[in-house]
């Protein structure tokens, strides 16, 4: 099938995916008020093979060092997988399912399969990473841009991390575990219990970003819009928590947003 712009309906909600853009989700509406920045960049796109930035753009798998090109020098972020397009293997009409074969620069070759399912109050956002041939690491996580400011109110963002991953000068982590610390935020936090982040717009619109993973990066230092990134392991994590695709073992995750008219 082709990687046209597709539109899922449900209720008074309609989603917008551009498996072309590097498999975003370019728009999310609930009764005619988006949710999502808009443009090219924004929206809401999956981090795959990795999340977040890579030291210096190399990781190690095994004696192998491998390295990515360096899109935010001095490192390599958000995976290669929303630079690339995807293509559309079956569409109902609130669902989704789109695909994206690894190529270079990535050294592995692997498919990575999302699934959109939108329901009245609710988008499911579910991916895996699988390989017929060789094992590698990997990540996955999601990206998105919601607007900060809707009809006036401005998102405020709560949730109860066991922890702050700290952050150093390179923004990255630097193996410390401290607790957390009022934003802004650029940072990663660790929930053992799941993932669970509400934005509340007040006397509009309550989001909850929800997912079985442990990790999450809350990034709210621009002022058009706040992001809230569920993914399977912190920044950096090729190099310090893997996590392995194996030809027996896909990578899976998956994050559920459900809002509430306010």
């Amino acid at each position: 099938m082709s990687n046209e712009p597709i539109t899922l309906t449900a209720g008074d909600a309609e989603a917008t995916v551009v498996p072309g853009n590097g498999g975003r989700i370019g728009g999310l509406r609930v009764g005619g008020t988006e949710l999502l920045r808009q443009g090219d960049r924004y929206g809401c796109f999956p981090m795959v093979p990795w999340c977040g930035r890579i030291r210096d753009g190399r990781f190690r798998d095994g004696a192998a060092v491998h390295q990515m090109p360096l899109n935010s020098p001095p490192h390599a972020i958000h995976g290669t997988a929303r630079d690339g397009a995807w293509r559309t293997a079956r569409v109902t009409e609130d669902e989704a399912v789109i695909t994206y074969d690894l190529v270079d620069p990535w050294p592995y070759s692997g498919r990575v399969t999302q699934v959109i399912a939108l329901a009245e109050d609710a988008l499911t956002l579910t991916m895996s990473v699988e390989t017929y041939d060789s094992s590698f690491p990997a990540q996955i996580g999601w990206h998105p841009w919601f607007n900060r400011t809707l009809d006036g109110a401005d998102a405020r963002i709560a949730f109860d991390p066991a922890w702050q991953e700290e952050r150093g000068d390179d923004h990255l982590p630097t193996g410390n575990r401290v607790e957390a610390k009022p934003g802004p935020w650029d940072d990663c936090f660790g929930m053992p219990d799941g993932v669970d982040v509400t934005l509340t717009w007040p006397g509009r619109l309550e989001l909850r970003v929800t997912s079985p993973e442990q990790w999450a990066v809350v990034y709210d230092e621009q002022e058009a819009a706040v992001c809230v990134e569920p993914q399977t392991g912190p920044p950096d994590g090729l190099n310090t928590l893997p996590r392995l695709v194996t030809p027996l073992e896909p990578l899976e995750a998956t994050t559920t947003w459900r809002w509430t008219r306010l």
